[in-house]
C-alpha cells in the first residue's frame, strides 16, 4: 500500500537536513568511499549534486553504482585515510530539497513516530522502525509489546499525517 522514500530526517541546529546516504568506508586508493543509499532517488548521487557532511557543503565529483551501494568521490578527499575518516558519517541535503511524493507515498520520517490504532479503536503504540522485506513492515512498539504491521492495502486503512495516526484493520492472527 503506502510506499515510501528511505530518506531520513536528521535535525540540525539552524537548518533541517535529510540524510540520503551513510558512508560505509574507504574504497580503493584514491579517496573514494562506499555509501549506503538511504533514498529512493539515485540521482541525488549524480556528479555535480550538492550534499552536506556534518553541515559542511560539498559537491559530488563522481559516482559509480556497485550492487546495493554507490562509490563516491568528493573534492579534497584523495587518500584512503581521508575517505576512511568519513566512515559512519551521513550525506545530507537540506529539507527544502525534498521532492513532492505521489499520493499514498510517504517519507520514512513521516511514518516513524506515528500512533497506530485499529479500526476498533485499540491503540497498538507507535511506529519505531520500518523493515523492507519485499514490502514495508512497520515495527510498532506499545506497552511492552512489539507488533509487526505489513504496510499493505489489506491492513493499512488510513494514514493521517496531520494527526500523526495510522489506522489499520488487522488481518486474522496479526495481533496474536
Amino acid at each position: 500500500m503506502p510506499e515510501k522514500s528511505r530518506e531520513n530526517k536528521q535535525p540540525d541546529k539552524q537548518t533541517e537536513f535529510i540524510t540520503i546516504g551513510e558512508v560505509l568506508g574507504a574504497w580503493g586508493l584514491k579517496g573514494a568511499f562506499r555509501v549506503r543509499p538511504l533514498t529512493d532517488f539515485p540521482e541525488r548521487f549524480d556528479p555535480g549534486e550538492s550534499v552536506f557532511i556534518q553541515g559542511v557543503p560539498t559537491v559530488i565529483q563522481s559516482s559509480n553504482w556497485q550492487k546495493d551501494g554507490v562509490i563516491v568521490t568528493l573534492p579534497g578527499i584523495d587518500t584512503p585515510e581521508a575517505a576512511a575518516a568519513l566512515r559512519s558519517k551521513n550525506l545530507d541535503i537540506p529539507a527544502t530539497e525534498l521532492r513532492q511524493l505521489p499520493e499514498d507515498q510517504y517519507y520514512q520520517f513521516d511514518i516513524i513516530g506515528m500512533e497506530v490504532v485499529t479500526t476498533g479503536g485499540l491503540n497498538l503504540g507507535k511506529v519505531t522502525d520500518i523493515l523492507n522485506c519485499g514490502n514495508d513492515v512497520y515495527v510498532v512498539k506499545g506497552d511492552a509489546k512489539e507488533t509487526l504491521i505489513p504496510a499493505t492495502k489489506d491492513v493499512i486503512k488510513n494514514i493521517d499525517l496531520k494527526s500523526k495516526k495510522i489506522t489499520i484493520d488487522p488481518i486474522e492472527g496479526l495481533l496474536g
